[in-house]
C-alpha cells in the first residue's frame, strides 16, 4: 500500500457458469475467510482510517458527538400485573438497562443491567418479554451484535434466575410465548444446522431443555414462525409467514405438541391477537392496507376458509402497522403516507375515536396495560427526539413521561413533497433543512433511501444528523417503491421483474432535489443500509454522474451470490432467485458488483465509503469487501474505501462507545466530500 492509493487486492482467475453465461469472479477468495482475508480486511481499514481520522471537521464533532449520545434515553414501558417495565440508558450507560416498577409513581428499580455482561460492553440484551401475569421475564443475550441468543428467565421482581436455554439462534419476542408453567419457543441455528432450519420446541420450567418436546419444523428458508398466546393461557396461534407475502394459521391448546391447520395454502398474510377466546387476525385479504377478522377459540377448531370469518375492524385510508388491548379497548396503529396515526375501537369494532399525537410523527412500541385504561408509546419526528408518551382512555388524552433533554435549538422546516419517477408514478418525499436556509442550488444535501420488504421509512430525530441540518444541510427520506408506506401494491410495485422501479424512484429523488434547487450534484450524497445498501449501490452504478459521494452501509450488492450467504436464501421471496434462469437475467441486469464499468470510457464514479460489520449475521461483509476491491482495481473516480467494524453485527446491540465512532466515521465522510462548514451550537 502507497500513502496515496489503496491496497492491492490479490486478483485469482475465477469465475462460474449460470445459465450459459460465464461470470467473472476474481475476488471470490474473500468469501472463504481465514488469515489471508483478516489481513485484507486490516489492511482496507487501515486505509480507511487513514483518512477518516484526518478529516478536519472529525475534531469539532467528536465533542459533541459524545455528548448527544450521552444523553439519557427511555425506551416505551410495558404493562403487566406486578407493575411497569422500561428500559432506560442514563450517560454513564454502554447499554441500556432494564428497570420494573409497581407504579409509574415509584423509582425504578433494577431488572437486568446488560453493562455487566462484559467488560467493552459488546454482550447485549437484544430483546425481552414479560409474562402474562407479571412474575417472569424472559431476556435475550448476544455478543458482537451477531443476534444469536442464549434466553434467561428471571423470576419478578427479585430478578432471581430461573433458567437458561443457550443457543437457541435467531430466536425473538416473536417466536416466544408464555404458558403458565413454562413456553414455547422457536430456535435457529444449532450447531451443525443452518439459520435457516427453524425449530418450535415446548418447554416447561425446571426440565432440561434438551428434552423439551419438539411440536414443528421449518424447512422452507423464507418461512419464519411467530407465536401467540392468551393470557390465560389457553390458546397457542402459530403465524407461518412466508416472505412477507402470505402465512399460514396453526392453533392447538396450549400445553399440547400437535398443531392443528386452521389457514393454509393462503396467498395472504394472517396475524393474530388474542384476547380472551377471541384472536383478532391482520389481514390484508381484499384489503392491500389490513384489516381485522375475529376468529373464535372457543370451541374445537378445524380448517376455516378465512373469508367467511366475521369482520371486527374494516380497512381504512391507512395502513395497520401495530395493534393493542388496553383494558376492553382495541387500540390500533395506523400509518398514512408514512405518518402514524392511533384509532381507538371497542372489541366489537366499533369506532370511538381518532388519538391526537403530538405531531407529524412516528408511533412505536405501542404497548396497552389490560387491567387498567391506559396504554404507552414513544413518539418521535424530524424535529422531535423520542419520548414516551402514557395515553389515558378514560380521559382521552395523552402525558409525556419520559422526554431525552436534546433539542435542534434552531428552526426546521419539513416538507412532504411528491415528485415523478421515471414511468409517472407518483413518489413521497420527506425533505427536511433549516428554517432560513434558500435554495441557491449550492446546499450540501443527503439523500436517504430503502425501497424494499414492505418497511418504510417514517420521521425519526436526526440526533447526529442534526449537526449536518445546523451546518445548511439539507436531508431528504425517498418512500420508494417495495417499502409498505402505501401497503401490499407499493411494495409488489418493486419485487423480483420489477426491482428495477426502486432504483428508477431513487435517481427520480435525486433529480428532483437538483431541479428544485436544494442542492447541485456536486454537493450531492445518497446512503442506504442492508437492502438500502443495495438501492445505493444500483444507483451509484447506474447514475454516478448524479452523485458527489456515496454511503453506503451492510449492503447487498453480489446479487448473483446472495441467496448463498447467510439468511439470502429467505430473500429469493423478495428479490428472485439467480439459480431462476428469468430472474437471473434481471437480477444481472441491476446487481451493483456486476456491473462497475471501468477503462477509459467508463463513467466516472465518485467517492464511496462502504461500512460494514464482522459480526454481520444477515448481510454477509464480503458484498461490501468484493465492491470496493473491484472498484479499487478498474473504477475510475473515487476514492473507494471500505471499513469493516469488529465485535458488531447488522445494527443491533451496539454499545455508546461504538455508535459515536461509527457516527464520526459516517458524518466525518459526508461533511467532508460535500465541503460543509460546520456550525457550532
Amino acid at each position: 500500500m502507497t500513502p496515496s492509493g489503496p491496497p492491492q487486492t490479490k486478483r485469482e482467475n475465477t469465475s462460474y457458469e449460470r445459465h450459459g453465461d460465464l461470470i467473472d469472479d476474481p475476488y471470490r477468495w474473500l468469501e472463504q475467510g481465514g488469515e489471508a482475508v483478516d489481513e485484507w480486511v486490516d489492511r482496507q481499514n487501515e486505509y480507511a482510517d487513514d483518512y477518516l481520522e484526518s478529516v478536519p471537521v472529525r475534531e469539532d464533532l467528536q465533542p459533541r458527538f459524545e455528548s448527544l449520545a450521552r444523553t439519557t434515553d427511555y425506551g416505551t414501558i410495558t404493562a403487566a400485573p406486578t407493575g411497569y417495565f422500561q428500559e432506560v440508558e442514563t450517560p454513564d450507560d454502554e447499554q441500556p438497562v432494564l428497570y420494573s416498577r409497581e407504579s409509574l409513581e415509584d423509582d425504578r428499580e433494577v431488572l437486568v443491567d446488560p453493562n455487566e455482561f462484559s467488560e467493552d460492553a459488546t454482550k447485549s440484551m437484544g430483546w425481552w418479554t414479560v409474562s402474562p401475569d407479571g412474575e417472569r421475564l424472559a431476556y435475550g443475550v448476544d455478543e458482537g451484535g451477531n443476534e444469536l441468543y442464549d434466553v434467561t428467565v428471571i423470576e419478578v421482581p427479585s430478578g432471581e434466575e430461573l433458567e437458561e436455554l443457550a443457543g437457541l439462534g435467531r430466536a425473538g419476542p416473536g417466536m416466544f410465548a408464555w404458558t403458565p408453567d413454562g413456553f414455547y419457543y422457536g430456535r435457529t441455528g444449532k450447531e451443525g444446522e443452518a439459520q435457516l432450519e427453524k425449530e418450535i420446541y415446548l418447554h416447561e420450567h425446571g426440565d432440561d431443555p434438551g428434552a423439551d418436546a419438539l411440536v414443528y419444523e421449518v424447512d422452507v428458508p423464507s418461512m419464519w414462525p411467530m407465536l401467540s398466546t392468551n393470557r390465560d393461557g389457553d390458546h397457542l396461534l402459530v403465524s407461518l409467514i412466508v416472505g412477507w407475502e402470505r402465512s399460514d394459521l396453526l392453533y392447538a391448546e396450549v400445553g399440547e405438541t400437535e398443531l392443528t391447520p386452521v389457514v393454509t395454502d393462503a396467498d395472504h398474510l394472517y396475524t393474530p391477537l388474542i384476547h380472551g377466546d377471541t384472536a383478532y387476525v391482520r389481514t390484508n385479504l381484499d384489503a392491500p392496507y389490513y384489516r381485522f377478522i375475529e376468529l373464535d377459540l372457543s370451541g374445537d377448531l378445524d380448517e376455516v376458509d378465512p373469508a367467511e370469518l366475521p369482520e371486527i375492524v374494516p380497512e381504512r385510508d391507512g395502513i395497520v402497522t401495530g395493534a393493542t388491548i388496553a383494558d376492553d379497548r382495541l387500540l390500533v396503529q395506523y400509518e398514512r403516507a408514512a405518518v402514524s396515526e392511533l384509532e381507538a375501537f371497542d372489541l366489537n369494532g366499533d369506532h370511538l375515536r381518532s388519538v391526537d399525537l403530538p405531531g407529524t410523527g412516528t408511533l412505536a412500541g405501542l404497548n396497552g396495560n389490560r387491567d387498567a385504561p391506559e396504554a404507552f408509546f414513544s413518539y418521535q419526528s424530524f424535529d422531535h427526539p423520542p419520548a414516551v408518551f402514557r395515553y389515558d382512555l378514560e380521559a382521552d388524552e395523552s402525558a409525556a413521561l419520559d422526554r431525552p433533554d436534546v433539542s435542534l435549538e434552531f428552526n426546521l422546516t419539513v416538507d412532504q413533497v411528491r415528485y415523478e419517477s421515471g414511468d409517472g408514478t407518483e413518489i413521497p418525499m420527506f425533505v427536511v433543512h433549516r428554517a432560513d436556509l434558500e435554495r441557491d442550488g449550492d446546499n450540501p444535501a443527503l439523500l436517504y433511501g430503502y425501497g424494499g420488504f414492505e418497511n418504510s421509512l417514517t420521521p425519526t430525530f436526526q440526533k447526529f444528523g442534526g449537526e449536518f441540518l445546523r451546518s445548511g444541510g439539507v436531508y431528504a427520506v425517498a418512500n420508494l417503491r417495495g417499502g409498505g408506506e402505501f401497503g401490499k401494491e407499493w411494495h409488489e410495485a418493486a419485487r423480483h421483474e420489477q426491482k428495477q422501479h426502486t432504483f428508477d424512484d431513487m435517481i427520480a429523488a435525486a433529480e428532483y432535489l437538483l431541479e428544485e434547487g436544494y442542492t447541485s450534484s456536486e454537493r450531492l450524497a445518497i446512503q442506504g443500509g442492508s437492502n438500502g445498501g443495495l438501492t445505493v449501490g444500483a444507483v451509484l452504478t447506474q447514475r454516478p454522474d448524479l452523485l458527489a459521494a456515496v454511503c453506503c452501509q451492510v449492503p447487498l450488492l453480489d446479487m448473483l451470490r446472495f441467496h448463498t450467504f447467510l439468511l439470502g436464501a429467505s430473500w429469493t421471496s423478495e428479490y428472485g432467485s439467480p439459480d431462476d434462469p428469468e430472474a437471473y437475467e434481471y437480477i444481472k441486469a441491476y446487481s451493483p458488483y456486476h456491473n462497475v464499468e471501468g477503462g477509459a470510457d467508463g463513467p466516472e464514479y465518485p467517492p464511496v465509503l462502504f461500512e460494514t460489520a464482522e459480526g454481520d449475521t444477515r448481510v454477509h461483509p464480503v458484498h461490501a469487501w468484493k465492491m470496493v476491491a473491484r472498484m479499487q482495481s478498474v473504477a475510475n473516480g473515487g476514492p473507494f474505501r471500505c471499513k469493516t467494524n469488529r465485535d458488531t453485527g447488522h445494527g443491533t446491540g451496539k454499545p455508546t462507545w461504538m455508535i459515536v465512532e461509527e457516527q464520526l466515521d459516517t458524518w466525518s465522510f459526508l461533511f467532508d466530500q460535500l465541503n460543509v462548514e460546520y456550525v457550532e451550537p
